[in-house]
């Protein structure tokens, strides 16, 4: 019998949390029938293979090895999943609940929805910003830069959404990356997520495609997750700044053009630069030394890639082709849709 529901969570040396983020996923899901898990190792070292193999048999385990990102170990659990519905959820996540069932029954009352958030929460409780508009160009050039705190309240107000509650039911641009539940006949019009992005900005371009295919984008707050957010891509300093600037330049190629991502690259340069002095000048005064040599160090790989995008941009058409083999693949396994 096909699944109701995929589960798929992508994994990376993040052993203890992936366990207990399963055990929350089967405690959500309950006893119902229905529910398919997959799991995508990106080549961890830390046994987390072998903890699926002991303690969840049932775990359909994809061992990959090389680390294929986000998006790459991500789409490889789309074309192997046989759910009517898709979960794509974070290792470092802690299922609320009954959570799961309430998102399955939202998009089967609302056929016209092709993506669902939960509210996602921080470990104390508060609730994490995980909704968003599409980022217009003074947006992209000042988010997540130093620069930042000097933009018009205004505008970053606007892009979180935060004018609205956090516990109304609303549509959204997009929502962040960490839980997101689409259908099959989403992915099977819009196809998997780019290859070129391997992590960051890559739910961005998922919910502009899917949007832009006529699919509504809910952020549904009846459902809460527990985010303890980034516990992999901390392991990696400079990685996750260049991966972040270089897929943000991505996404500004894809949407506004090659000027503007041309333009929003040197920026970012220039802002690691301009880092690169003012953590120099508080290593020269003796302030945490060792901080400051860490962060010159990081900011310093950072110039050195020149954000180039990722080496599946060369190769977008490849990328691309990819991207609607996944679409393919999920056509094929298209089960009869059931109530979960």
């Amino acid at each position: 019998m096909s699944a109701v529901l995929s589960v798929i969570i992508v994994s990376w040396n993040v052993r203890d949390l992936l366990q207990r983020a399963l055990a929350s996923v089967y405690a959500s899901w309950g006893e119902q029938p229905g529910l398919e898990i997959i799991v995508v190792d990106n080549a961890s070292h830390d046994d987390s293979v072998a903890m699926l193999r002991e303690n969840f048999p049932g775990v359909h385990i994809i061992a990959n090895t090389e680390n294929r990102g986000f998006t790459g170990g991500n789409n490889q659990g789309l074309a192997a999943a046989t759910g009517d519905f898709l979960l794509l959820l974070n290792p470092d996540t802690e299922v609320v609940d009954d959570a799961l069932p309430r998102m399955a029954a939202y998009l089967q009352a609302h056929p016209d929805v092709g993506m669902v958030g939960p509210q996602l929460l921080n470990p104390d409780g508060s609730v994490q910003s995980s909704r968003r508009r599409f980022p217009t160009l003074p947006v992209l050039f000042l988010e997540s830069t130093w620069l930042e705190k000097l933009a018009p309240r205004k505008l970053l107000r606007s892009y979180y959404a935060q004018e609205q509650p956090d516990d109304l039911v609303q549509d959204v641009d997009w929502i962040t990356g960490a839980a997101m539940l689409t259908r099959r006949e989403t992915v099977a019009q819009v196809g998997g997520m780019d290859e070129g992005f391997f992590m960051y900005s890559e739910e961005l371009d998922w919910c502009r495609r899917i949007r832009e295919a006529g699919w509504r984008v809910v952020y549904f707050p009846e459902a809460r997750i527990v985010h303890y957010e980034g516990k992999s891509s901390e392991q990696v300093v400079p990685a996750r700044h260049i991966y972040f600037q270089s897929s943000k330049v991505r996404y500004t190629r894809k949407v506004h053009g090659n000027a503007a991502a041309e333009c929003l690259r040197l920026w970012l340069l220039a802002q690691y630069v301009w880092q690169i002095g003012v953590e120099g000048a508080k290593w020269l005064i003796g302030h945490r030394r060792d901080l400051r040599a860490a962060r010159v160090a990081a900011y310093h790989q950072v110039l050195k890639s020149k954000l180039r995008v990722t080496s599946c941009e060369v190769r977008s058409a490849k990328c691309e082709s990819a991207n609607r083999r996944i679409g393919e693949a999920t056509d094929r396994a298209k089960p009869t849709t059931r109530n979960p």
